[in-house]
């Protein structure tokens, strides 16, 4: 995979103000760290970033970092959003080579729509979002799909049900679910409710037999 390019400018001032000041500029503070490299406090264009982070790759994409006239080949970490805007406020670049292998976090997607497990009133309960990954940089891919459509209630997804591409791999137990196709929790409480009236309507129908017997036995004495 080829690595995108993107300028950083050095010399920003370190803090919450002078942040502040650049993201109103159009700029993203940032810090570049790896392989022996004195952590550097940078700052880059919004818009630009934007572009790198939005190819295939994603999150994961290789970025030929400029930094005062020398290039450094990059990953993104540990992205900081706004809590509201969601909008990216600061991020590290780190410092990696080709050759070396690297430990990643991929999205995982699902995808369709499990019609047997509507039809039965029931729901798709992701309960894993993300799989941290290891490989060589420029192998990840943007994110990992997983097609639901087949799925019936009591089925599973499981890490090992994953298609990871070559050279890719995890040190997650492949039976961890990733996916459960479950009967929903508002049909089971309307069963138990549905079963409970039954159950006192049974119970109604009990007395109210027994209190017509005993009138007959006092019918009948009298």
């Amino acid at each position: 995979m080829a690595e995108l390019a993107l300028r950083a400018e050095t010399g920003r001032t370190r803090g919450s103000r002078p942040s502040r000041r650049l993201r109103g500029e159009g700029k993203i503070p940032a810090v570049v760290y790896g392989h022996g490299i004195d952590p550097l406090s940078v700052a880059v264009d919004r818009r630009e970033l934007r572009g790198v982070l939005t190819t295939e790759a994603g999150m994961n994409a290789l970025i030929d970092l400029g930094v005062d006239g020398t290039q450094h080949l990059t990953v993104v970490r540990d992205i900081q959003r706004h809590p509201v805007r969601h909008e990216v406020i600061h991020l590290d670049f780190v410092v990696v080579r080709r050759d070396e292998v690297i430990t990643v976090e991929v999205p995982i997607v699902l995808e369709g729509t499990a019609e047997k497990v509507r039809r039965e009133a029931g729901t798709v309960d992701q309960v894993q979002f993300a799989l941290t990954v290891s490989g060589k940089p420029g192998s990840f891919p943007n994110e990992l799909t997983v097609d639901i459509s087949d799925l019936e209630i009591g089925d599973t997804v499981r890490i090992s049900d994953l298609d990871l591409p070559s050279g890719v791999t995890t040190d997650i137990d492949g039976e961890e679910p990733v996916a459960v196709a479950q009967v929903s929790r508002a049909t089971i409480e309307a069963e138990g409710e549905g079963e409970e009236a039954e159950a006192e309507a049974a119970a109604g129908g009990e007395g109210e037999g027994a209190r017509a017997e005993a009138g007959e036995e006092r019918a009948g004495g009298e």
